[in-house]
């Protein structure tokens, strides 16, 4: 599940840099950026309880 979050967020990430260099689509390209620093924040507090 883990991986999964970690993957999502990247994915995320990505898109977000394509949107924003490439187009201004307003709330849209922040929203995806927040959603992969909340999957990333995620994993690490998660990594660093087990």
């Amino acid at each position: 599940m883990g991986n999964l979050l970690y993957v999502i967020a990247v994915i995320l990430v990505i898109a977000w840099a394509i949107g924003f260099l490439g187009y201004h689509a307003g709330g849209l390209i922040h929203l995806l950026l927040v959603i992969a620093l909340i999957a990333v924040l995620l994993r690490v507090i998660r990594g660093a309880a087990n």
